[in-house]
């Protein structure tokens, strides 16, 4: 794959994604005679076929699905390397910090400064989906995760706990209860993914009865709250979450045997920035103070 063009692989994905070549040429802002040569181009270099193709259909074949299935993380991995090479250009005057929805990293950011008044710190909200991501293709230098996520080539740091409560509409028959057991919440519906909440799953009932529904995609956790206040169910967020959005239509409740919800710093294991090391004793001792 090293004398594979990035470009002409780019063409394949977007070809491979709309399986029509006319509509991947639109989106790639490019003839279609132009994507066609590119891509026949490409199939000699690897000495393929790619695409099955007639009047009617475009379709892959194995050996596309097996391209279409490894290009994005060498897509990816062009772009991280990109971003890596104009960071390192641009010298250490720039550090950037991800952060998840409810955390405050105000501290942490102001006694870096503090620190290096020369150095510039930019901040990216980042969220469940994209709160790895962003490290490994070199959208920020550090961030602040919840886990699970997949560790593969991330050095992480623990940085503390908090605990985790169950978002319920105004009207719930448990709102206005100092705290609640896990039991009282066998027969709600959980709306999130069960797996987001494995202590739940255990005791529900709808996961027994099988009865549980499909569950939403979410985007943000402004959609799962709307949810919630619309009485389609529960959802469970770490406290700080769950005060960040104080809407008066929706309330939490502590559970007392849910635990609680780590919150980890990670970074790229290739990176030998000492910025990266500091940053993090300074996170560890700002979320401690």
């Amino acid at each position: 794959m090293d004398d594979v063009d990035l470009r002409k692989l780019r063409y394949f994905v977007a070809v491979a994604e709309q399986l029509h070549f006319g509509r991947a040429a639109q989106k790639l802002h490019i003839a279609q005679p132009v994507l066609s040569r590119q891509i026949r181009a490409l199939e000699d270099e690897l000495k393929v076929t790619l695409f099955d193709r007639d009047r009617r259909s475009t379709s892959l074949t194995p050996a596309g699905r097996q391209l279409l299935a490894d290009a994005p993380a060498l897509l990816s991995n062009a772009e991280a390397l990109r971003r890596r090479v104009r960071r390192a250009a641009r010298g250490p005057r720039t550090f950037t910090i991800g952060f998840m929805p409810g955390l405050i990293v105000t501290a942490a950011v102001r006694a870096l400064t503090a620190r290096h008044p020369e150095l510039t710190v930019e901040l990216v909200r980042t969220s469940w989906d994209d709160q790895a991501d962003v490290v490994r293709d070199g959208r920020v230098d550090v961030s602040y995760i919840r886990p699970p996520v997949d560790q593969t080539g991330l050095t992480i740091r623990p940085l503390f706990a908090e605990p985790r409560v169950a978002v319920v509409p105004s009207d719930h028959r448990l709102a206005g209860k100092g705290s609640v057991a896990l039991a009282d919440l066998a027969h709600e519906h959980l709306i999130q993914d069960p797996d987001a909440v494995p202590e739940w799953r255990d005791i529900a009932v709808e996961m027994r009865a099988r009865t549980r529904p499909p569950t939403p995609v979410f985007r943000s956790v402004e959609e799962k709250l709307e949810h919630v206040a619309a009485g389609h169910g529960l959802i469970v967020l770490p406290l700080s979450v769950a005060t960040f959005y104080t809407r008066p239509d929706i309330t939490y409740l502590a559970v007392e045997d849910l635990a609680p919800s780590p919150v980890q710093l990670a970074w790229d294991s290739a990176r030998r920035n000492p910025l990266l090391a500091e940053f993090a004793e300074i996170a560890l001792s700002a979320s401690s103070g």
